[in-house]
């Protein structure tokens, strides 16, 4: 039993770090026109893990951050996220990342 009890919150504390909950820092989201003079490193797309009514504002806050910490792992510092139509449900995050 007593084991249990330690798993839970080293979980907690691992979770802490994740990107996707945290945020990333020194890597921006910006619109189309900030990046012309930027050179394309890389397309990203991440699907969010949770869906429905309750959750699918957490889980796109989570793909998003994930995306912005693949930019940064692949060497960007700048994201352009793929335009969504306001009230759509979204099944897949997709952005383009740039170094400038």
């Amino acid at each position: 039993m007593r084991r249990y009890i330690l798993l839970f919150p080293l979980l907690g504390v691992t979770g802490c770090n994740d990107p996707g909950f945290t945020g990333v820092g020194g890597v921006l989201a910006v619109e189309e026109g900030e990046v012309a003079a930027c050179r394309l490193v890389s397309h990203i797309s991440m699907e969010p893990g949770v869906y429905g009514p309750v959750l699918a504002e957490q889980g796109l806050r989570y793909a998003r951050n994930k995306v912005l910490e693949q930019a940064r792992q692949d060497g960007a510092n700048r994201v352009v996220f793929d335009r969504v139509e306001p009230g759509a449900d979204v099944y897949e995050v997709r952005a383009r990342a740039f170094a400038c």
